[in-house]
């Protein structure tokens, strides 16, 4: 394929999506598969994400939001969460320079407080060294759970509305109530990608992917590569948006 890039997506740059999100989905099963441990099965996920990060740059895709840890996966073995967590700082540490190289910004949805303090320390540090990238948001879901971004939204309006005996109740419509969500400052996802077969949303952007476009792929996480993106991409070109319209 040369570098990859499909002849139809070279004539069709103007159909990229903007923003895709994607279900990192088949890790333990991978690793399964292989007779490894599962906690293999999610390095060599690490290593899948780097690929699809460097594939939806060069795509032209300017969002790539991924469900990195959600919170009902805190009820999974202690060890393999553990894994889980050391595989995530690993990452970022190791991958922090190259982020400000290609003007990757770090951005974080979630409940990050409950998260070890080494975990935010690395987050955090993420996010300020590269705060001031403009050329591709990489949004990390972690700890998160569509179900508490909504409750949470809910309970600030509330707290606001305490606090303000004038508020006008008329003023919560979906654009005010979108700016009390984790992704206040991200469009809307134009297309979400789930891999290992699977079909179903499991809890995230709920809110946000009310006119998504989904695709699902066979293939497990860590075998994901740049022309299975293309394919989900090529699909997207052929879907009619009409956003509830004629």
């Amino acid at each position: 394929m040369g570098d990859n890039k499909s002849p139809i997506l070279l004539s069709r740059l103007k159909m990229i999506p903007r923003h895709i999100a994607i279900i990192m989905d088949g890790n333990g099963r991978w690793a399964r598969k292989r007779h490894l441990p599962r906690s293999l099965g999610h390095k060599a996920g690490c290593d899948s994400v780097k690929r699809a990060i460097k594939a939806a740059q060069e795509l032209g895709v300017k969002i790539l939001t991924i469900f990195a840890f959600s919170t009902e996966n805190w009820s999974r073995p202690r060890q393999e969460i553990d894994a889980l967590m050391n595989y995530l700082q690993l990452f970022l540490k190791l991958n922090l320079k190259s982020l400000n190289k290609r003007g990757i910004r770090l951005n974080v949805i979630g409940r990050p407080d409950n998260l070890s303090p080494s975990v935010r320390r690395v987050l955090d540090d993420g996010v300020k060294k590269t705060a001031k990238n403009s050329s591709f948001i990489l949004n990390l879901a972690l700890n998160y759970g569509s179900r508490c971004e909504i409750i949470d939204a809910v309970s600030s309006i509330a707290r606001n509305i305490k606090k303000n005996s004038d508020f006008e109740i008329e003023k919560i419509d979906e654009k005010y109530f979108s700016g009390y969500l984790y992704t206040k400052d991200l469009p809307d996802p134009d297309l979400l990608i789930r891999t290992s077969g699977e079909q179903r949303l499991s809890n995230f952007l709920l809110w946000q992917m009310a006119y998504t476009e989904l695709y699902f792929c066979k293939k497990l996480w860590p075998d994901f590569k740049k022309e299975d993106l293309e394919k989900a991409i090529n699909e997207y070109e052929k879907r009619e948006r009409r956003f509830g319209a004629v």
